[in-house]
């Protein structure tokens, strides 16, 4: 059997670079797909939640837990773009400032329509949905806890 191994590796070609690319391509759109469908599964936590929350309440309250789980999600995406994406990524000039704070709003780096972001994993909207889906998730979980015991008004601001 050793006789033969000199042999197969004699017989190794490297592969060609547009070979590499194309493999490179495929990896990255399953990376991208994978974060795409984990943002639908966290987004359906969302329902879960809702419909947990209506069922441990009283039938008057139906509509108010229902609507709460609805607006939480379109404020926490919101308000994640405005200062939370900064926050969790400020960015190379504003590493280590004040808590890293890059400022309001997202701050696109050079390359956030390419597969270069994140060393070609994924893209930056996919992380960015990504991330502002939990974002928003952390606010509907608090719902859960202050079912019947807030009013609406103070909730969304909170949320």
């Amino acid at each position: 059997m050793a006789s033969f191994t000199p042999q197969v590796l004699a017989q190794e070609q490297v592969a060609s670079p547009p070979a590499i690319a194309a493999e490179q391509a495929g990896y990255d759109i399953a990376n991208n797909l994978w974060l795409i469908i984990a943002t639908a599964l966290v987004f359906l936590m969302h329902l879960g939640f809702a419909c947990l929350e209506t069922g441990l309440t009283r039938a008057k309250n139906t509509v108010n837990i229902l609507f709460k789980n609805v607006a939480i999600v379109g404020i926490g995406i919101l308000t994640y773009a405005f200062v939370g994406f900064n926050l969790m990524y400020p960015g190379e000039d504003f590493a280590g400032a004040w808590f890293g704070f890059g400022g309001f709003g997202i701050g696109l780096p050079e390359n956030y329509d390419t597969l270069t972001y994140a060393d070609g994993a994924y893209t930056y909207w996919a992380e960015f949905l990504f991330q502002g889906m939990f974002a928003a998730t952390a606010a509907t979980i608090v719902s859960g806890a202050v079912a019947e015991r807030i009013k609406l008004g103070p909730f969304l601001v909170f949320s």
